[in-house]
């Protein structure tokens, strides 16, 4: 009789693993749970009450643990569905060697990377690394193309910011995207960029501030000022003029970005057209790309190399290229004169 009764319970102790294993792979966890207190409750029958207590302690933490995970999973996907519309996500692929800066930002640039890839040596002497910029200067100087570079170098995702979906007729609405913008920032680690950042950062002592603006302002300085996460934040402004005062005290590193030089202008010309024919001498046409922007500079080599593909030129045409930078101060001009 003992030995009938004692091989049943060897058998249904073998199905009872055989369900637990398939019931754990099949990600069944209410299954897994009913039958993992099945063998605590066998357990007490034979009279490990020690073991079976043991059983029921790890199905109940395991419980409360679940909970826990899946109200922070929850709480991630409320934020990521909530604030989707305020920014555009994206991962760049760009180095150091695809922009062309000035001394002064190219070794800023450099050392924020190499703070944020040494921030643990810094740490250990409480030190934190530059994580708070603002970029100011013209548009079209490479302030976008420099936050996509720090994100790119750092393998981290880039968000931009679209300050017209923040700023909002409605008293309150524009300080609560803020909020939910600086929760992402904090529980998604990634570079977050607010261009045209002078619509938030106006300074307050403007006579023509209207009330709800400073209010927006007081409250962007409070989430900048008490955020302590991993990501990087970058402002930009095309008119640093603009800004509240008390904004530079709370970034690490300002950078000035303006109209290129003639050797600027030189580097930019030869990184764009390097996988082209070019059939005169750059230097001659420097004196004609002067006054315009990085970005004019580079719409202008696109256009003269689109025009040599379309009519299957083997090279780049000096006559087209000064053409196409003639074109946009003229409309620089007009715009001037409007």
């Amino acid at each position: 009789y003992n030995d009938k009764n004692s091989r049943r319970g060897i058998m249904a102790k073998a199905s009872q693993l055989k369900a637990l294993i398939k019931s754990h792979y099949d990600n069944d966890y209410t299954r897994f749970d009913t039958l993992s207190l099945q063998v605590a409750a066998h357990e007490a029958t034979l009279g490990n009450n020690s073991l079976a207590l043991e059983v029921k302690k790890l199905v109940d933490n395991s419980k409360k643990n679940r909970t826990v995970e899946a109200i922070n999973s929850n709480n991630l996907k409320l934020y990521n569905n909530t604030i989707d519309e305020l920014f555009i996500h994206s991962r760049p692929i760009l180095d150091m060697s695809e922009i062309i800066l000035s001394t002064s930002n190219h070794d800023k640039i450099v050392k924020i990377l190499n703070e944020y890839n040494n921030q643990e040596k810094l740490k250990k002497h409480g030190l934190k690394h530059r994580r708070k910029i603002l970029l100011s200067g013209h548009p079209g100087t490479g302030k976008t193309m420099s936050a996509s570079i720090i994100a790119s170098e750092l393998h981290l995702p880039l968000y931009v910011i679209q300050i017209d979906k923040i700023i909002t007729k409605f008293m309150g609405e524009t300080g609560a995207k803020l909020r939910q913008i600086f929760k992402m920032i904090e529980i998604q680690k990634g570079v977050y960029f607010f261009d045209e950042f002078d619509s938030i950062g106006t300074d307050r002592s403007k006579d023509n501030e209207v009330g709800e603006m400073r209010r927006v302002l007081n409250s962007f300085l409070q989430f900048l000022e008490n955020d302590n996460s991993d990501s990087l934040i970058i402002t930009a402004t095309n008119n640093i003029a603009l800004l509240d005062r008390a904004l530079f005290r709370r970034f690490d590193d300002i950078l000035y970005y303006d109209i290129p030089t003639k050797d600027e202008i030189l580097k930019l010309l030869t990184l764009r057209l390097q996988a082209f024919t070019v059939n005169f001498d750059l230097d001659g046409v420097l004196s004609k790309a002067s006054g315009l922007s990085h970005a004019d500079i580079v719409k202008s080599c696109n256009d003269a190399i689109k025009e040599a593909i379309i009519n299957d030129k083997k090279y780049i045409s000096r006559t087209s290229l000064i053409h196409n930078f003639e074109i946009i101060k003229e409309s620089y001009k007009k715009i001037s004169e409007s």
